[in-house]
C-alpha cells in the first residue's frame, strides 16, 4: 500500500487489487516493531554485503521509520505512532562477545548513536548487558494501512478487494488477468503478496518461509519501561507494549482499567515443519512470565509468517527473468513494516526512472557468494520435504480425523488432506500443494493446510491463502 500511496501522490493513476479484505494477510499478524536494529545484526550483513552495504541497509531502515512518521504527521493518521529506543540483551549465560561485535559494526555502519548499557530499563528483569538503539518506533498496523488506504483514494488511488489475481505477463504495458475475467493494463505492477505469486522457481530457492508466534496479556500501565525488546537467542524473542483499547471492559480485566497490552513473540519454525504449536505457545508464555511476572492471563494467541531470506535482506526491484514492468517485495526477514517502506520508497524512484542508491542491495537478482552455505541448506531442506509422498499416512482412514482437526491419508496412490468440521462433516481435498507438488501439513493452531516446502498456506476446506500456491487445493471430486 506504501507504493501505491506515493505514487498517487506524484500524478500517478493507481489501482490495487487485493484477494481478500485490506489487511486480511500477513500484515494482521505483524508486531510491528519498527527497528533499524536488523535481526541478522549488521556484523553478519557486513559479512554477506560489505561495509557498503551494512551502510545501505541502516540507512534505508532509518528512513523507513522517517517516512512513517511523515505520513502519519501529513495524513494526519491516528494509529499510535511513536518513537522509542530499542535494547538487545543476550539470553542467559552468553558472554557479551555478540555484543561487542553487533555495536562495533553497528557504528560502522553509520548508527554512531547505538550504545552499551549495563542493562535494559526493566525493573522487573534484569537483562544484563544490552545495546540501546535510539529512535525506533511502534504503530498500530491496521489503523495505520486503513488510515493509508483513506489517503491514497482521496488522492485518485482506486482499491478492489475480493479480487483474485490469476496471471500477470510483463511487457509495455503489462496485463494482469483477475479469476473474475476482467484485465489490468498497467505501465507497472507490483506484486506485494508477502511470497510472490507470479514466480515459479528463481526467488523461493533464495528464501524460506517460518512460522513466529505471538502471545499478548494485560499488563498495569507503567510497570513495563516503554522500549522494543529483543534477545540474541535463535530464535529470538522479541516484545513490546500495545495501547489497550480504550472499550476493554474493566470486568474483563483482572488488573483493572489502567492497563497496557505486553505483547511477546518467538519460538519460529519452518512453515509445515512442526506439530507442537500448544507447546511453543506455553514455552513463550513461561519465558514470558518468569521476566514480566505483573503479566495477567494470556488473552491473545497468534502466529505469523515471515519469509528469511539467505543474505538477510528483502527482494525489492524487477521480477527476475519476467518482461519489464513488473516489480516485486518478498523475503522480509522479520522487518515487514519497514521493508514494505523501503519497497515503497525504491520502487516508486524505478517506476519513475530515477535513480536510487538502494538498488543494487535490494535487487532481486542478486547473488550473495558468502551466502551459499544458507542456500545448500535451505534448499536441502525443502529437498527433504518430497520424501512425503512416500508415507503411509497420518491416520489410517478419514474416520479416525477428529472433529474440528485435519489429518492427511493414503488413499491408494493419492494422498488425501481430510478435515472434519465440528459438527463432523468431513471435506477432502489433494493433500499436493499446486505450487511445486509437496505434501502439505494441517496447522491444527491455525486450521489450515501449509506446504513444508515454500510456504503456501490454505485453509481447512482448501482454498488459497498465501502464496506461492496460486490456486486452491483440488477437491476430490474433482480429480
Amino acid at each position: 500500500m506504501t507504493t501505491a500511496y506515493l505514487l498517487t501522490r506524484e500524478g500517478k493513476s493507481v489501482v490495487v487489487l487485493d484477494d481478500g479484505p485490506l489487511a486480511g494477510g500477513e500484515t494482521q499478524r505483524t508486531t510491528a516493531h519498527l527497528s533499524n536494529a536488523l535481526d541478522d545484526r549488521y556484523f553478519e550483513i557486513e559479512r554477506l554485503h560489505g561495509q557498503q552495504g551494512a551502510r545501505l541497509a541502516a540507512e534505508s531502515h532509518s528512513a523507513a521509520i522517517e517516512r512513517i512518521g511523515a505520513i502519519v504527521q501529513l495524513e494526519q493518521i491516528d494509529c499510535d505512532f511513536e518513537r522509542l529506543d530499542g535494547y538487545l540483551f543476550l539470553p542467559p549465560g552468553d558472554t557479551s562477545d555478540l555484543l561487542e561485535r553487533e555495536l562495533s559494526a553497528a557504528h560502522r555502519a553509520g548508527l554512531t548513536s547505538v550504545e552499551g548499557l549495563a542493562r535494559a530499563p526493566l525493573t522487573c528483569y534484569d537483562t544484563g548487558p544490552c545495546l540501546r538503539f535510539p529512535a525506533q518506533g511502534q504503530f498500530h498496523p491496521l489503523k495505520y494501512l486503513a488510515g493509508l488506504a483513506r489517503a491514497f483514494q482521496s488522492a485518485g488511488g482506486r482499491i478492489y478487494t475480493g479480487t483474485h489475481v490469476q496471471t500477470i505477463e510483463g511487457g509495455l504495458p503489462s496485463r494482469v488477468k483477475t479469476a473474475a475475467g476482467p484485465v489490468v493494463t498497467a505501465n507497472a505492477v507490483v506484486v506485494a503478496t508477502n511470497t510472490p505469486v507470479n514466480d515459479l522457481v528463481a526467488i523461493h530457492t533464495k528464501q524460506a518461509p517460518y512460522r513466529s508466534y505471538v502471545i499478548g496479556a494485560h499488563v498495569p500501565r507503567g510497570a513495563v519501561a516503554k522500549g522494543l525488546y529483543w534477545d540474541t537467542l535463535d530464535p529470538y524473542h522479541y516484545v513490546r507494549l500495545q495501547q489497550a483499547p480504550q472499550n476493554d471492559a474493566v470486568e474483563a480485566n483482572p488488573l483493572g482499567a489502567d492497563t497496557e497490552i505486553l505483547i511477546v513473540g518467538g519460538e519460529d519454525h519452518k512453515t509445515g515443519q512442526a506439530e507442537d504449536q500448544p507447546e511453543r505457545y506455553a514455552r513463550l508464555e513461561d519465558w514470558a512470565r518468569s521476566r514480566f511476572p505483573m503479566m495477567g492471563p494470556v488473552e491473545f494467541r497468534w502466529s505469523g509468517q515471515v519469509m528469511e531470506t539467505i543474505d538477510g535482506l528483502a527482494f525489492i526491484g524487477p521480477n527476475p527473468g519476467d518482461e519489464p514492468g513488473v516489480f516485486i517485495v518478498t523475503g522480509d526477514c522479520g522487518m515487514g513494516m519497514t521493508h514494505g517502506t523501503i519497497a515503497g520508497m525504491l520502487l516508486t524512484d524505478l517506476i519513475q526512472g530515477r535513480n536510487n542508491p538502494w538498488t543494487p542491495l535490494y535487487d532481486p537478482s542478486r547473488r550473495t557468494l558468502r551466502a551459499a552455505g544458507e542456500f545448500a541448506k535451505e534448499n536441502l531442506n525443502v529437498a527433504r520435504q518430497y520424501g512425503d509422498w512416500l508415507m503411509g499416512g497420518e491416520v489410517g482412514s478419514a474416520d479416525e480425523v477428529q472433529r474440528n482437526s485435519g489429518a492427511v491419508v493414503r488413499r491408494g496412490l493419492s494422498l488425501i488432506a481430510v478435515h472434519r468440521d465440528d459438527q463432523g462433516k468431513v471435506h477432502e481435498c489433494t493433500a499436493i500443494c499446486p505450487h511445486l507438488g509437496c505434501i502439505v501439513a494441517w496447522n491444527d493452531a491455525e486450521k489450515t493446510w501449509d506446504c513444508p516446502c515454500h510456504g503456501s498456506r490454505f485453509d481447512r476446506l482448501g482454498k488459497v491463502l498465501n502464496g506461492p500456491a496460486n490456486v486452491d487445493l483440488v477437491a476430490v471430486d474433482e480429480f
